[in-house]
């Protein structure tokens, strides 16, 4: 594929969002991203955007993302994730340490 440069236009007015929980889903014609702000001490979150994409766009996002991560992790070293850094703490952890040690591991679904 031919990659080429176009011009963005970002609006002033566009707020930065951020989000820490994502919820995926899909049909045969696209990728719906839910990206979700969860409210630490609540069991609520609140939906920050709404994405959807074409499967072939979700692809070409797959493959952007694991590149990015392979850069980043070369820079500043590997990404454990959620589950490895649970077993991780549960391993370390003989049940009398910080319970903050625990990780809640944020749902990808």
């Amino acid at each position: 594929m031919e990659k080429r440069d176009i011009a963005v236009n970002l609006p002033n007015d566009l707020d930065p969002v951020y989000a820490n929980r994502i919820q995926v889903a899909y049909k045969d014609d696209e990728f719906t991203f839910v990206f979700l702000h969860e409210i630490p001490g609540t069991n609520h979150a609140r939906a920050k955007a709404i994405v959807s994409i074409s499967p072939k766009h979700a692809k070409n996002l797959s493959e952007v993302l694991a590149g990015s991560l392979r850069d980043y992790e070369s820079k500043f070293g590997e990404i454990r994730n959620a589950v490895e850094q649970k077993t991780a703490n549960d391993t370390a952890n003989d049940g009398s340490g910080d319970p903050s040690d625990t990780v809640t591991i944020r749902g990808y679904s």
